[in-house]
């Protein structure tokens, strides 16, 4: 997998799923990006905070689940979604107007952050 100068080295997609360190800075970067789009959309400032929930059920039906472990609960599903987007962006494989214009497309912020995830899986050659 490609290494950015940010970025350790992943050897799968797996790893980055997996990645505690790498969520972290996810879930920064995935509340902007949602800030933005929503600020965009409501043509208002807006300060918005991505429920996990709403990550967990995009891992679900954008077939990300596959590529985790049997056993993760919503919490890991969440964060495995805020590694993946950073990650994706981080390595040039989704950019970040294209992150906040595929958010504000849509109210619906499960529907939304599932086509964002299908997006990058099918990047990385992932996609079912």
């Amino acid at each position: 997998m490609k290494q950015t100068l940010t970025l350790k080295r992943y050897d799968s997609v797996e790893e980055v799923l997996l990645d505690g360190e790498l969520a972290g800075l996810g879930d920064a970067y995935v509340n902007f990006v949602y800030s933005l789009a929503v600020s965009q959309r409501s043509r208002r400032p807006t300060g918005a905070k991505v429920n996990n929930k709403v990550l967990a059920e995009a891992v679900k039906r954008s077939g990300l689940r596959r590529l985790l472990p049997h056993r993760v609960d919503r919490q890991a599903r969440g964060n495995a979604a805020e590694a993946l987007m950073v990650f994706a962006w981080l390595s040039d494989l989704v950019g970040f107007e294209e992150c906040i214009e595929t958010l504000a497309r849509t109210a619906d912020a499960t529907e939304a952050f599932t086509h964002l995830l299908h997006v990058i899986l099918k990047r990385l050659g992932e996609a079912e």
